[in-house]
């Protein structure tokens, strides 16, 4: 390593935990001798072309430390989807400031992007390290028994859903909450671990992973509703239909599209409230309600998994130890063992990049409206410890007296 300069950046959206990878990245840095300046990018890679540079170096352990600790991203983020030439950019900075470790923390697109900016790296022989390491609250990255970020979210959408059924049961009607996943349902699936009784809440469970058909979702919803009384719904943002159309876009007259021209499905009540508007019209229910999550899940800050800090911590750290001590780029992996351990290993990064994990068969019921006990027994460890519980009253009935 002859500059001894790393630079380290974070993409995407931001997670409860992702400053815990910088942090780790960052700290584990310095304690090699042969580090000299430890960078961060300002807003991804955005940053990088743009040369908006912090010296990272110059934190102390103990602010970086309160900083781990704090949700969102410390060194701001971006949307940008880097192509070949961007990414040619990119390379070009890291060249001209003699970076030769570059690590950057995100998603799939940012996976992507680190793989393009290591091949231009062995086009022009320069000698550049580049590590991806994985973050992700859609937990949908490939190669990963799961993602930093993932657990986090997860326990604020079993939470949250715990919470919204004991509302319902006080005041029974149907709600709708819509949850982040335009491809992955493992966000929504997270909210069937807030169930604690035969009867709770979510009593349906909508994901990305099997088809929604409209008429057959209302009369779900009514047989739940005249069985229980109540009924609380689970949707993923990106259900579709057979064709794969978003239900958003056979519902809603207008629709907002992202820059890559996707259907807008985070940051909009849309799909939460035309699913309500539906119930109330077709099955004449009057207490219907709806939420969308949308952003509340990612960057919660008194929700975060202990499991999750730790392991987006160490993924940083790995990501420093593959990079200093091993030979190659890569894209960092977690891989579970035992009942609940992890290990990490380096992946190559085309067998990562771009690609996206869906949920597996297994974890979903036959019914195509719930999960399995191996996607509770996946998932739990994960949540860490502190989950809080909910209590009923065991209600002895006062026999009635008046016969007037």
């Amino acid at each position: 390593m002859a500059s001894g300069k790393i630079l380290v950046a974070q993409g995407g959206g931001p997670t409860a935990v992702i400053n815990q990878s910088m942090v780790g990245v960052a700290l584990e840095a310095r304690r090699h001798h042969n580090v000299q300046r430890v960078y961060g990018a300002r807003h991804g890679v955005r940053g990088i072309v743009d040369e908006d540079f912090v010296d990272l170096t110059q934190e102390t352990s103990h602010n970086l430390e309160l900083v781990a600790a704090t949700p969102s991203s410390a060194l701001g983020s971006t949307r940008d989807k880097p192509d070949a030439r961007y990414c040619h950019a990119i390379f070009e900075v890291l060249r001209a400031h003699e970076i030769e470790h570059f690590f950057y923390i995100g998603g799939n697109d940012s996976s992507d992007t680190v793989r393009i900016v290591s091949e231009e790296a062995r086009k022009a022989n320069y000698p550049l390290r580049s590590i991806h390491i994985p973050k992700t609250i859609d937990n949908d990255l490939v190669g990963n028994d799961h993602t930093p970020g993932f657990p986090s979210a997860a326990r604020f959408v079993a939470q949250a859903f715990a919470g919204v059924n004991l509302d319902n049961a006080a005041l029974p009607g149907v709600y709708v909450g819509v949850v982040m996943g335009r491809h992955a349902g493992f966000l929504t699936a997270a909210s069937a671990l807030g169930k604690k009784f035969e009867d709770d809440g979510p009593h349906l469970i909508y994901l990305p992973e099997r088809t929604f058909d409209i008429p057959q979702f209302l009369a779900d919803v009514k047989s739940t509703y005249e069985r229980f009384g109540r009924c609380v719904v689970a949707v993923s943002e990106g259900v579709h239909d057979a064709a794969g159309t978003p239900i958003l876009s056979l519902l809603a007259k207008e629709l907002e599209h992202d820059a890559h021209g996707n259907v807008q499905l985070s940051g909009t009540g849309a799909l939460a409230d035309l699913l309500c508007e539906e119930i109330r019209g077709k099955l004449g229910i009057k207490r219907v309600r709806g939420d969308t999550f949308g952003y509340l899940q990612r960057s919660f800050i008194g929700c975060v998994s202990d499991v999750d800090q730790r392991e987006a911590r160490e993924v940083g750290e790995k990501a420093v130890q593959f990079a200093m001590w091993g030979t190659q780029d890569g894209s960092v992996a977690i891989r579970r063992t035992g009942f609940y351990s992890v290990d990490y290993e380096l992946l190559d990064l085309a067998a990562v990049a771009g690609k996206t994990r869906v949920m597996e068969d297994a974890f979903i019921a036959a019914s195509g409206t719930d999960v399995t006990d191996a996607f509770r027994l996946y998932l739990r460890p994960l949540l860490g410890s502190g989950m809080p519980d909910a209590f009923r009253l065991r209600a002895a009935p006062v026999p009635r007296r008046n016969t007037a």
